[in-house]
């Protein structure tokens, strides 16, 4: 938080994880109502329960840096990122209001989900917070993070992406599910069959889909391709190996990706993995895979 806040501002809280319809719903509302004032969204990292529960701790819809990014297109004039440890954790529900809202943030107005909690051992509330502005002169306001009639949650989405639904996670995040790393070497398998893929690693703690493939694309740089995407082990050929994400450029040779950032998102979800008896089988699936994917991104 280095930038100089405003006299007054709007802030508006969350964990923000995706940045989600439900989320927009929130920065939507601050922005009808800011009237000048500046727009600052408060968000948590690592996610709370990285502190509370580290072995119950969910994979991210977005990274930290996507996520500061998302905010700022979503109506945020300043993203707030609170290091979210022990001690943050320890922090009364009086002491947030008055050290972080009150004194640094200098809010006029508050907007929260309604299951909003706050402060040790979530003491405070919505209906705390309320009082707690009343007290220190700001207004509250209160959304349901629902998109139509439909209320949306980023472990929903966590949970369509994990079982492959990525066409049904597009619609709830507003953008196709995306996932950020570096090309890194792999088998080399996709080259020597005349479909060289990029292999994305560095994706700890980013939810992946499920196993299959998928068509979407893939952003290098200023390069951005339409791609089919393969998840798994690759079980056609020999050997133990653990789960991969690869994605083939479609129509583009010789490209040198090895060591540079680059992003795959998931348009649709186009079938389960296979076991091909040869290579030969296994090819015709791929031409199969990258027409339809061809077809499915060119719309």
């Amino acid at each position: 938080m280095s930038q100089p806040i405003a006299d007054k501002s709007v802030v508006v809280i969350g964990v923000f994880d995706g940045v989600h319809r439900g989320h927009q719903v929130l920065l939507n509302r601050a922005k009808e109502i800011a009237d000048g004032r500046t727009i600052i969204a408060l968000t948590f990292d690592p996610h709370p329960m990285k502190i509370f529960a580290p072995d119950k701790a969910p994979t991210l819809l977005v990274t930290l840096a996507d996520r500061v990014e998302l905010l700022k297109i979503h109506n945020a004039d300043q993203v707030a990122v609170m290091a979210f440890n022990e001690k943050f954790a320890e922090m009364s529900p009086e002491a947030f209001v008055k050290n972080v809202l009150v004194d640094q943030l200098r809010a006029s107005t508050v907007i929260v989900g309604k299951n909003f909690t706050y402060g040790y051992k979530a003491a405070g509330n919505v209906d705390s917070l309320i009082l707690d502005g009343i007290k220190n002169n700001f207004t509250v306001d209160v959304q349901e993070l629902k998109a139509d009639t439909e209320v949306i949650s980023s472990s929903r989405i966590r949970a369509l992406v994990t079982e492959g639904k990525v066409e049904e996670a597009r619609e709830l995040l507003s953008r196709p599910h995306r996932l950020d790393g570096v090309v890194i070497h792999g088998e080399k398998r996709g080259r020597e069959i005349g479909y060289p893929t990029a292999n994305l690693g560095n994706i700890e703690g980013q939810t992946i889909p499920a196993d299959g493939v998928y068509a979407g694309w893939l952003t290098v740089g200023i390069n951005f391709w339409p791609a089919a995407i393969s998840i798994g082990t690759n079980p056609t050929f020999e050997g133990v190996r653990g789960r991969q994400v690869e994605a083939y450029a479609l129509d583009q040779e010789g490209l040198d990706l090895y060591d540079k950032n680059a992003s795959i998102e998931f348009g649709w979800f186009l079938r389960p993995t296979l076991k091909f008896d040869g290579l030969e089988p296994l090819l015709e699936q791929m031409k199969k895979d990258c027409d339809r994917a061809r077809e499915l991104t060119e719309k």
